[in-house]
């Protein structure tokens, strides 16, 4: 008999896989025994491989439960403590705000962003310039927004394009109800358009998805960690960018190129086009809501635009991106008539779940910290020669890691390291500036090879969309893969031989101003 056959073993992580059920199970009764026989340091490393292994199985069950047993039982066990885990949490205040404020408040402004893709789609008939603009746009919108809200924005449009056609292909008006999910009523005739549609989305939303690391590297509010490495190196909005500068930049046209060859060739599930039939069902229906679209509507989506514009700009003056997405919320919501709770309530939907898994990831750096687990990793590194080795060793450690866990676990580690290195005085402040664009850099970039590298490619494949247009884990792997490659060595070469040299040109310029007094140490020693 089951284990799990009985109540509480079918309640225990509900509906993930028996093995996965034991396998955590094993994890909580494994943990004690390591921490009172060999020690806590084994113990530890157990720990974060297992908090690994619960990122790397997001799909089997989030990594917010048995992430968070394991890091109840650290506390528990003495690996850590509460006032360990509560001064992370402190540091880390920016990039909460970021969360919870920064993506709720874009939620308010998604009809905006779905009209202008949604003309887009519809006016744009080259496949590789549509392809190009949607992963440029993807890339502008992440780097001032953030990555995983524009995933969101662009499923929304693709589960409507979709639904659209599916509607029409079963034989219903616009205006009637349909479950898209079911495919008892298409016509049999409409089949391979169908699949021919899917594989048209699969490529957009691909070439979206790494447009999203294109942008979100690139600036202070591109993806959860780049808060977290700016806010721990004392970098404002505008130094941040130009920091990362010398690498992304090379990055993201190699990105975009990327993209062209791709639809050329039409390798790796690229180059479907959209079918004729489709696209007109598509365009009567951007009509047809054009036309019953009121002067209310319209004034929203100009307030929304003016609301976006200050987003950009209250960001570039280096006011708080947790403050602005709260100011964003305050403006959007009143502006539009938006005032009751359980219509505020569906904004923060999205976000909150995530802000309640990086609180775990601090408890797991908590836990590392404490017992200085990355001690050895980052003696070696720093035991390199030369700063430039020690530096795009930084870069390749991050990227492996990144691809097999979790991009923000892996940057909320390093530079917690970097940042302990600097305040004991091992490193300079210029060496700890490089590698702290190399974690950046490291985590952002190479991460696209998985979904769970990326909270973004995660995002899309639990999505409604992907069993729709049949994309799989393996899938969104194998269209990842060329991507994976090309960035990953243009950045490595970016990161070994133009990093150096085009920073010290900024400081030279005075584009960037040296912060060296506003480093955050306070993670020196323990706690």
């Amino acid at each position: 008999m089951s284990l799990f056959a009985n109540p509480a073993g079918r309640n225990f992580l509900g509906n993930s896989a028996e093995w996965y059920k034991m396998a955590i199970l094993g994890f909580l009764i494994l943990n004690p025994i390591l921490y009172y026989t060999a020690g806590a340091y084994v113990a530890g490393w157990a720990l974060v491989l297992e908090f690994i292994f619960t990122l790397a199985m997001a799909l089997k069950c989030y990594p917010l439960q048995p992430g968070g047993l394991l890091a109840i039982e650290a506390v528990a066990l003495g690996m850590t403590s509460p006032g360990t885990v509560v001064h992370e949490i402190e540091s880390n205040l920016e990039v909460i705000m970021l969360l919870v404020f920064m993506v709720a408040g874009i939620y308010f402004l998604k009809n905006m962003l779905l009209f202008v893709f949604t003309k887009i789609l519809v006016n744009v008939r080259n496949k590789v310039i549509l392809s190009m603009i949607f992963s440029f746009m993807a890339a502008i919108l992440s780097a001032f927004l953030d990555a995983l809200t524009v995933t969101a924005v662009v499923i929304s449009i693709s589960v409507g394009f979709y639904s659209i056609y599916h509607k029409v292909a079963s034989g219903k008006d616009f205006g009637h109800d349909h479950n898209h999910s079911d495919d008892g009523q298409l016509d049999k005739l409409n089949e391979n358009e169908l699949e021919q549609f899917r594989a048209f989305l699969r490529s957009l939303m691909m070439h979206a998805a790494v447009g999203t690391a294109l942008g979100g590297v690139m600036t202070l509010v591109g993806e959860p960690q780049n808060i977290l490495i700016g806010a721990r190196a004392g970098w404002a909005f505008d130094e941040f960018f130009f920091r990362m500068v010398p690498v992304t930049l090379p990055v993201f046209f190699a990105g975009l190129a990327t993209c062209v060859v791709l639809e050329l060739t039409g390798k790796f599930g690229y180059g479907a086009k959209i079918p004729e039939k489709v696209l007109n069902i598509i365009v009567d229906y951007d009509n047809y809501e054009g036309e019953r679209r009121t002067k209310r509507d319209k004034a929203a989506l100009m307030v929304q635009g003016i609301v976006a514009l200050w987003l950009v700009v209250a960001l570039i003056i280096h006011i708080s991106p947790g403050l602005v997405g709260l100011s964003v919320i305050v403006l959007a919501s009143a502006l539009t008539g938006i005032t009751e709770e359980h219509q505020i309530g569906h904004a923060f939907e999205e976000a909150l779940p995530f802000t309640a898994l990086l609180v775990v990831f601090f408890s797991i750096v908590g836990v590392i910290s404490d017992n200085q687990l990355f001690a050895p990793v980052t003696e070696f590194v720093l035991s390199l020669p030369t700063a430039s080795e020690q530096i795009t060793a930084l870069f390749i450690a991050n990227g492996v890691l990144s691809a097999i866990s979790d991009n923000v676990f892996v940057a909320t580690v390093y530079v917690t390291e970097t940042t302990k290195a600097l305040a004991d005085g091992v490193i300079d402040r210029d060496t700890f500036d490089l590698m702290a664009v190399a974690i950046n850099t490291g985590t952002n970039i190479p991460s696209v090879a998985t979904p769970n590298g990326q909270a973004a490619f995660l995002f899309l494949l639990t999505s409604a969309l992907a069993p729709l247009i049949r994309l799989s884990y393996m899938k969104m792997v194998i269209m990842a893969l060329p991507y994976t490659i090309v960035m990953s060595i243009v950045g490595y070469i970016a990161v070994a031989n133009f990093l150096q040299p085009i920073t010290q040109d900024l400081y030279d310029a005075h584009l960037i101003e040296h912060h060296s007094a506003t480093v955050d140490t306070t993670s020196k020693g323990g706690h």
